[in-house]
């Protein structure tokens, strides 16, 4: 599968897991999940039959979570329905790098990694950009903007199919917003990705517009509509 091959964002969780992600993972038949404390997201076909329903559903437990992110299968009925979301998928359209947006006066762009975790997922639960678990940061590289020692933005790398880089976990604190953070972030990681000679890929909720306009004014353009959807096991 070459650089750029589309079809590889069909499946981001299961192409995901069954290559770099896969020592992230736990896979049982053709039924993949992360490790806890790194995502929810599992997989299985798109032509799942009863056994690979069953087979995940004894990875997770019982009761368990299971985040189907963009996977269209139907699970069993027993399978009882936790949330469905509907979302935009939108891809770097090609190999040009964003213009670097200006930094904003007295911040700092590091690199964020465990020491980190605690204030990242103090961030996430003031912005609530979407799954962040204490150990999400081993998924790719994070970025943060800090003032001093206060972070008061980040974004980072997630799924990751052959060829593609998510970008996710684009947030700002409250008081902190209007000053370009975000637009810095992610096009800091656009053009990382792209010097890896692969290229970034993006979710945003429907309900998100102003995400959307953000990500459309950097250069993404939408790919397709997709449906995130959510179950417990039996």
């Amino acid at each position: 599968m070459t650089s750029g091959d589309t079809a590889a964002l069909d499946d981001p969780v299961g192409e995901s897991l069954r290559g770099r992600h896969a020592g992230l993972g736990r896979r049982l038949g053709r039924a993949a999940t992360y490790l806890p404390h790194i995502a929810t997201f599992s997989s299985v076909p798109v032509d799942a039959d009863a056994a690979d329903w069953a087979d995940l559903a004894r990875l997770l437990g019982h009761q368990a979570f299971a985040d189907m992110f963009s996977c269209p299968a139907s699970p069993p009925s027993d399978w009882e329905p936790v949330f469905v979301l509907e979302g935009r998928q939108l891809i770097w359209p090609g190999s040009s790098r964003p213009d670097q947006a200006p930094a904003a006066a007295g911040t700092e762009m590091v690199e964020l990694g465990a020491a980190d975790a605690p204030q990242m997922l103090d961030l996430v639960a003031q912005t609530q950009p979407g799954p962040f678990w204490p150990r999400t940061y081993e998924l790719g590289t994070y970025l943060g903007i800090r003032d001093g020692g206060r972070l008061l933005a980040m974004a980072g790398e997630r799924l990751r199919p052959p060829g593609w880089t998510e970008i996710s976990s684009v947030c700002t604190a409250p008081e902190a917003r209007g000053q370009g953070h975000a637009a810095r972030l992610v096009s800091t990681l656009i053009a990382r990705i792209l010097a890896r000679n692969e290229r970034p890929f993006l979710h945003a909720a429907e309900t998100n517009t102003g995400a959307i306009a953000l990500y459309e004014r950097l250069g993404f353009a939408s790919r397709k509509h997709v449906t995130f959807r959510g179950f417990r096991t039996p």
